[in-house]
Protein backbone atom coordinates (compact mmCIF):
# COMPACT_ATOMS: atom_id res chain seq x y z
CA UNK A 1 0.00 0.00 0.00
CA UNK A 2 1.45 3.52 -1.04
CA UNK A 3 0.91 6.15 1.48
CA UNK A 4 0.21 9.45 0.28
CA UNK A 5 0.87 12.92 2.00
CA UNK A 6 -2.00 14.71 3.22
CA UNK A 7 -2.82 18.64 2.70
CA UNK A 8 -3.28 21.00 5.64
CA UNK A 9 -5.73 23.54 5.26
CA UNK A 10 -5.14 27.31 5.07
CA UNK A 11 -6.65 28.38 8.00
CA UNK A 12 -3.99 25.68 9.67
CA UNK A 13 -0.97 27.38 8.63
CA UNK A 14 -0.56 30.22 11.41
CA UNK A 15 -0.75 27.20 13.81
CA UNK A 16 1.12 24.90 12.06
CA UNK A 17 4.02 27.08 11.70
CA UNK A 18 4.18 27.99 15.42
CA UNK A 19 4.54 24.20 15.60
CA UNK A 20 7.40 24.49 13.35
CA UNK A 21 8.83 26.79 15.35
CA UNK A 22 8.61 25.03 18.60
CA UNK A 23 9.99 21.39 17.24
CA UNK A 24 12.99 23.80 16.23
CA UNK A 25 13.65 24.69 19.99
CA UNK A 26 12.87 20.90 20.83
CA UNK A 27 15.85 20.12 18.50
CA UNK A 28 13.90 18.21 16.26
CA UNK A 29 14.54 20.14 13.27
CA UNK A 30 13.71 17.10 11.06
CA UNK A 31 10.22 17.52 12.56
CA UNK A 32 10.04 21.57 12.16
CA UNK A 33 11.14 20.75 8.34
CA UNK A 34 8.78 18.45 7.63
CA UNK A 35 5.80 20.84 9.45
CA UNK A 36 7.58 23.53 7.03
CA UNK A 37 7.20 21.62 3.98
CA UNK A 38 3.18 20.90 4.47
CA UNK A 39 2.62 24.24 4.81
CA UNK A 40 4.70 25.39 1.51
CA UNK A 41 2.27 23.21 -0.48
CA UNK A 42 -0.29 24.78 0.71
CA UNK A 43 1.34 28.41 0.28
CA UNK A 44 4.61 28.55 -1.34
CA UNK A 45 5.55 32.16 -0.32
CA UNK A 46 4.53 31.70 2.90
CA UNK A 47 7.58 33.63 4.42
CA UNK A 48 7.57 31.89 7.94
CA UNK A 49 7.76 28.47 6.64
CA UNK A 50 10.22 29.76 4.38
CA UNK A 51 12.78 31.23 7.17
CA UNK A 52 11.70 28.23 9.88
CA UNK A 53 12.60 25.58 6.87
CA UNK A 54 15.42 27.08 6.10
CA UNK A 55 16.78 27.66 9.85
CA UNK A 56 15.75 23.98 10.42
CA UNK A 57 17.89 22.55 7.52
CA UNK A 58 20.99 24.79 8.80
CA UNK A 59 20.23 23.25 12.28
CA UNK A 60 20.88 19.79 10.70
CA UNK A 61 24.25 20.74 9.46
CA UNK A 62 26.95 18.31 10.81
CA UNK A 63 30.20 19.39 8.43
CA UNK A 64 29.14 16.35 6.59
CA UNK A 65 29.24 16.49 2.30
CA UNK A 66 25.64 15.55 2.69
CA UNK A 67 25.01 19.16 4.22
CA UNK A 68 22.20 20.54 2.37
CA UNK A 69 24.11 24.37 2.32
CA UNK A 70 22.78 24.89 -1.45
CA UNK A 71 18.63 23.90 -0.43
CA UNK A 72 19.27 26.43 2.89
CA UNK A 73 20.68 28.96 0.60
CA UNK A 74 17.95 28.68 -1.96
CA UNK A 75 15.20 29.13 0.96
CA UNK A 76 16.57 31.81 2.12
CA UNK A 77 16.63 33.25 -1.39
CA UNK A 78 12.65 33.38 -1.40
CA UNK A 79 12.38 35.93 1.54
CA UNK A 80 10.53 38.88 0.15
CA UNK A 81 12.84 41.25 2.52
CA UNK A 82 16.05 41.83 1.17
CA UNK A 83 17.83 42.83 4.70
CA UNK A 84 16.30 38.50 5.07
CA UNK A 85 17.99 37.75 2.19
CA UNK A 86 21.22 38.83 3.50
CA UNK A 87 21.36 38.53 6.90
CA UNK A 88 20.22 34.32 6.58
CA UNK A 89 22.43 34.17 3.95
CA UNK A 90 25.26 34.79 6.38
CA UNK A 91 23.52 32.33 8.74
CA UNK A 92 23.85 29.76 6.21
CA UNK A 93 27.78 30.56 5.76
CA UNK A 94 28.33 31.10 9.46
CA UNK A 95 26.01 27.94 10.52
CA UNK A 96 27.95 25.80 7.67
CA UNK A 97 31.26 26.96 9.06
CA UNK A 98 30.45 26.12 13.24
CA UNK A 99 29.51 22.73 11.37
CA UNK A 100 32.80 21.87 9.79
CA UNK A 101 34.73 23.40 12.94
CA UNK A 102 32.42 21.35 15.11
CA UNK A 103 33.39 17.75 12.61
CA UNK A 104 37.18 18.73 13.39
CA UNK A 105 38.32 20.41 9.71
CA UNK A 106 41.27 22.56 10.52
CA UNK A 107 40.67 25.54 12.26
CA UNK A 108 42.83 27.47 9.51
CA UNK A 109 40.60 25.84 6.48
CA UNK A 110 37.57 27.86 7.97
CA UNK A 111 38.51 30.90 8.47
CA UNK A 112 37.63 31.79 4.80
CA UNK A 113 33.81 30.37 5.59
CA UNK A 114 33.41 32.64 8.48
CA UNK A 115 35.06 36.06 6.81
CA UNK A 116 32.23 35.14 3.99
CA UNK A 117 29.23 35.40 6.60
CA UNK A 118 31.26 38.42 7.91
CA UNK A 119 30.85 39.82 4.24
CA UNK A 120 27.25 38.77 4.29
CA UNK A 121 26.44 40.16 7.67
CA UNK A 122 27.87 43.24 7.07
CA UNK A 123 25.44 44.15 3.61
CA UNK A 124 23.04 43.64 5.58
CA UNK A 125 23.42 45.23 8.61
CA UNK A 126 23.69 47.99 5.89
CA UNK A 127 20.07 47.90 5.18
CA UNK A 128 18.81 46.76 9.00
CA UNK A 129 15.33 47.46 9.93
CA UNK A 130 16.06 50.83 12.90
CA UNK A 131 16.43 48.83 16.12
CA UNK A 132 17.32 45.38 14.37
CA UNK A 133 20.82 44.56 15.43
CA UNK A 134 20.95 40.77 14.79
CA UNK A 135 23.47 41.07 11.68
CA UNK A 136 25.74 42.86 14.26
CA UNK A 137 25.67 40.25 17.29
CA UNK A 138 26.03 37.54 14.46
CA UNK A 139 29.29 39.54 13.26
CA UNK A 140 29.89 40.04 16.49
CA UNK A 141 30.17 36.13 17.43
CA UNK A 142 32.05 35.17 14.17
CA UNK A 143 34.71 37.56 14.83
CA UNK A 144 35.17 36.17 17.88
CA UNK A 145 35.72 33.11 16.97
CA UNK A 146 38.07 34.16 14.10
CA UNK A 147 40.10 35.12 17.31
CA UNK A 148 39.95 32.14 18.92
CA UNK A 149 41.16 30.33 15.65
CA UNK A 150 43.64 32.37 15.09
CA UNK A 151 45.52 32.08 17.74
CA UNK A 152 45.59 27.94 18.50
CA UNK A 153 46.77 27.93 15.20
CA UNK A 154 49.84 30.14 15.74
CA UNK A 155 50.50 27.97 18.66
CA UNK A 156 49.82 24.49 16.71
CA UNK A 157 52.50 26.19 14.26
CA UNK A 158 54.82 26.50 17.02
CA UNK A 159 54.16 23.07 18.93
CA UNK A 160 55.26 21.08 15.81
CA UNK A 161 58.40 22.87 14.95
CA UNK A 162 61.51 21.85 15.93
CA UNK A 163 64.88 23.34 15.84
CA UNK A 164 65.90 20.85 13.55
CA UNK A 165 63.56 20.33 11.38
CA UNK A 166 64.91 21.85 8.25
CA UNK A 167 64.01 21.23 3.92
CA UNK A 168 65.86 18.26 2.42
CA UNK A 169 69.27 19.08 1.20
Amino acid sequence: MEHQLKTISREAIPEATAKADWYRLLNEPGEAESICRDVLAVDPGEQTALRLLGLAITDQFTGAASDRRAEAEATFQKLLDPYERLYYAGIVRERFAKAQLSAGRPPHTLIVLFEDALKWFEEAEKIRPAGNDEAILRWNRCVRILKNLAVPDREREHAHFEPADSPPL
